[in-house]
């Protein structure tokens, strides 16, 4: 990317959104277009037609998206799939009208198959039926991705779709009816030990395994592939069917080893309570990430350091 290119990084509030703004400070992009909810509704045509109209921007990163855990996504599925629809539908339509150089689509490992073979290449999407709990959210990330190829097909844009990992990081939802798993289990146990109590409820049975990944670590990733020179970020968009490409992490663990990790980080000696009446969500989401690993890129905080970071973070943050 051109350092004095126009940036625009939809969503740059929430976790991955932040995370790409100070990835590209880091790297010395300073032309950045940012703008609030309240600033600019990307779910409103008009609204997003006025913006691209008027900054033009060369690249743009989308971050925006209504996301959550799986309360948050059995509770309110008609909103996931209409806001998600709604956004990405107006920039990925504006970005092209605009004739934006680069565009990367940002998207959630869910897209996959409930049941599909591990670890999950691109190659598995559409191969199965979806999870239950949360495929409003990923029906509209699916819709993303075709959106990527068919404007690719048609018009000739660079649009690609990135698929990353479970994530957590500084700016994460710790809502404890929205959020997902990992911000979740760090401030119940966060504000467990506080209160003295002697043990902590937790959603499903404790097997499911994870792969998180943090926010810093996609964000690193996201400027990896945007920065390749024409001819390989076009080899990327070229592979396979879609214009699709994983970021992980590259190894999982149960929920069980994630919430004993998370006690034993935060100081939490009590009893770990797996209510078994709520829903596990999918068995297993292991994504394989070598085709960007081909690339030259490899993921560098360790689970043990992030926990600790973010759960530092929350600390100051509740006053516990």
């Amino acid at each position: 990317m051109d350092k004095q290119g126009s940036i625009f990084v939809a969503g740059h509030r929430g976790l991955v959104g932040s995370a790409l703004v100070r990835a590209l400070h880091r790297h010395g992009y300073a032309n950045l277009l940012l703008r609030t909810r309240e600033e600019l509704d990307l779910t409103d045509q008009a609204s997003s037609a006025r913006f691209f109209e008027e900054h033009h921007p060369q690249y743009v990163l989308v971050a925006a998206a209504r996301v959550g855990g799986i309360f948050a996504n059995e509770t309110l599925p008609a909103q996931f799939i209409r806001d998600n629809l709604l956004i990405q539908a107006n920039v990925l339509h504006q970005a092209w009208k605009a004739g934006v150089q680069r565009l990367l689509f940002l998207g959630s490992s869910c897209i996959y198959p409930r049941d599909c073979p591990q670890p999950i290449r691109e190659e598995a999407l559409l191969t199965g039926p979806l999870e239950p709990t949360n495929s409003a959210y990923a029906l509209a990330k699916i819709a993303g991705v075709e959106m990527c190829r068919s404007y690719n097909r048609q018009y000739g844009t660079r649009f690609l779709a990135a698929m990353p990992t479970n994530l957590y990081g500084p700016d994460d939802n710790f809502d404890l009816q929205t959020s997902h798993v990992l911000p979740a289990l760090v401030r119940k146990m966060l504000e467990a030990r506080a209160a003295g109590s002697d043990e902590v409820a937790i959603w499903g049975s404790g097997t499911p395994r994870r792969e998180l990944l943090h926010s810093d670590d996609l964000a690193e990733a996201c400027m990896y592939l945007m920065a390749l020179d024409q001819d390989a970020f076009d080899a990327v968009l070229a592979r396979g069917y879609y214009p699709l490409i994983n970021i992980g992490f590259g190894e999982d663990l149960a929920i069980r080893d994630l919430a004993e990790l998370i006690a034993e980080v935060v100081g939490f000696t009590g009893r770990l309570v797996f209510d078994r009446s709520k829903p596990d969500g999918t068995p297993r989401k292991l994504l394989d990430s070598s085709r960007i690993r081909e690339l030259g890129w490899r993921p560098k905080i360790d689970l043990r350091s992030g926990v600790a970071a973010v759960a530092q973070l929350l600390r100051q943050k509740l006053a516990l």
